[in-house]
Order: C-alpha cells, then structure tokens, then sequence
C-alpha cells in the first residue's frame, strides 16, 4: 500500500472560478452555489481553487483564505478543497501553503516560479521548493507540470525526482506537446506507480484522456457530467463513447478554450456558468477583460448544443 500522503483524485477534479459580484468583490453567496452544485456531481473528487481559472492571483491575501473557506464551507466532508501555491518564492509560497492548511485545504496545486517562464530554472530549484512548501506546512502536494512552450516545464528526470518527494502525491500534467506525452507518461507510469496522474489539457482532453486516472480542469467547472463520462470511457479504453463525447462537447469547447488568448477562457467559464444558472453574470477582474460582444450568446448557444442546461443549485 502507499505511503503518499493526500487522497483519491481518480475522476474529476474541477478547478472553479471565483464569483465575483458586480463592484469586484468576491461573491461569497455565488461561491456557495457554485461548491455544492459540484460536490453534488457524482465522480467530483475534489476541487482546486485559487488556480488560474479561480483569478486566484488576483485576489488579496485575505480573500484568498475567505475564498478557501468558503468551498470548504460550501462542500462540507463530501470532497477536499486544493489550494493553488502560487508565490514566486520558496519561504513566501511555504507560508502561502500554511495559511492554506489554515483556511481548510487538504493539498495544494504548486505552481512554478513566475521568472522561470522567462528565465528557466536552475538544475535542483524546483525539487527544493517542493521540499520546502512540504516541511514547512505538512501539506500534501500536486506538480505541475506547465506546457513544453514555457521555460517553466520540468524535464524528466525533474519530474521524476518532484514525484519521488515524500509530500508530493499527484501530477497535474499539462506538457501541450503530444510527443513528450507520449513518450513521458509511460516513464512516470513505470517509475513512480504510486503517483495519480491528472490531465489539464482542457482543450485536449480526448487525446489524453486514455492515460491518466483522472482530470484537474477548470473545464470541470461548467460541464462535469460529461467529462465525468469521458473520463469513464477513457479508463475503459471505449474510444467511440469518449469520441462521441468530444464531438457534443466541441461548440463548447472552440467557444470556451479555442479564442485569442487562452486567459480568456476564465471569462467564458464564467458566461457558461450563467448559462447554466450557477452566476447570474461574468464579471472578472483586470488584467482580465469582458469578452467581444454578442460572445455570451455563442457560448450559450454551444452549452445548449451539448445539452449542458441550466441546474438547480441551492
């Protein structure tokens, strides 16, 4: 049996985005629908927040633990609340991860350091942050493994030795570039067995969907019935149904996922979250921007078209 720390992510984990009310400030009420709705899924193992779809960097201090709290409030003892670690220094996201014990997470998401996208990192630097966040805070761990664009992803043998770390539990893998998945994961299967692999490639989701136990997507967050599905059928090698399921959930997906610039995904989860009466609108903070006019509309048409109607969340 392992001795990894952390719980069962083998399904769908969605990554929820943060309500905000109409003047900026956190919609804590929207939060609680938004939570429960989800918890109530069948197949929702747990849910990230503060994570790029969550505006969690945007948020201050203070909300982010309100904002923690508060899933956790909304979702009680039926799933776990991941906290993403997102500070750009090893002492400051260490700290960042003891408050996030503090407000009720039960693991957290580490995202790489803000200047290794643009510099790269030092041989050694990100295995030592993820010791670090776990000896200070006792908080189990997910890596995150960025996309090959980047100068932030992990090569292999960093990869490997993150997972090897006594906290770390699960992957998050969004490498974006299909011939390292290919030839990676079956690696990372081999060596490490003891890690849960999560695909986070919204927009790629039928390809990676036959190697992982489950998703870590804030496409979760708008259409977890069916990716729940999907998810299913990728585990039981049924390549027609996870086909199929692709297909309906295409419209959705070029609407949501496929526009200018994949930041603005967060403002079309929030229009799609309307459409399924979650929020009642899709107010974001900057640097983020509302979307073309008339966007909202086509997302609604493509979550009609994929059958994603509106819910009864209390």
């Amino acid at each position: 049996m392992s001795s990894k720390p952390g719980f069962d992510m083998r399904g769908l984990n969605p990554a929820p985005v943060t309500p905000f009310n109409r003047d900026g400030s956190v919609d804590y009420p929207a939060i609680a629908r938004l939570g429960r709705w989800l918890a109530s899924v069948p197949g929702v193992k747990s849910l990230t927040v503060l994570g790029h779809a969550g505006e969690g960097t945007f948020l201050e201090r203070d909300e982010q633990m309100r904002v923690i709290e508060a899933f956790r409030e909304a979702v009680g003892d039926a799933i776990p609340i991941i906290a993403g670690i997102t500070l750009e220094g090893t002492q400051v996201a260490a700290e960042e991860a003891r408050r996030a014990v503090q407000a009720g997470a039960k693991a957290g998401l580490v995202y790489p350091s803000h200047g290794w996208l643009r510099f790269g990192y030092q041989k050694g630097a990100p295995q030592d942050k993820y010791k670090a966040i776990w000896e200070a805070s006792g908080l189990p761990l997910i890596l995150f493994q960025y996309p090959d664009a980047t100068k932030c992803t992990y090569d292999l043998d960093t990869q490997l030795e993150i997972a090897a770390q006594p906290g770390v539990f699960a992957m998050k893998n969004g490498v974006r570039n299909m011939k390292r998945w290919d030839r990676e994961i079956p690696v990372i299967r081999a060596e490490r067995p003891d890690l849960q692999i999560l695909t986070c490639h919204d927009e790629y989701l039928l390809h990676t969907m036959f190697d992982v136990d489950g998703a870590l997507v804030g496409y979760g967050c708008i259409a977890p019935e069916l990716l729940v599905q999907m998810i299913e059928a990728g585990k039981a090698r049924d390549y027609a149904k996870a086909r199929a399921l692709h297909d309906r959930l295409l419209p959705v997906t070029a609407n949501v996922y496929h526009r200018g610039s994949h930041m603005e995904g967060t403002v079309a989860l929030k229009w799609a979250l309307v459409a399924r009466g979650i929020l009642e609108h899709a107010t974001v903070r900057s640097p983020l921007r509302p979307l073309a006019p008339g966007a909202e509309h086509e997302i609604a048409a493509a979550m009609e078209s994929a059958g994603l109607g509106r819910v009864q969340a209390g």
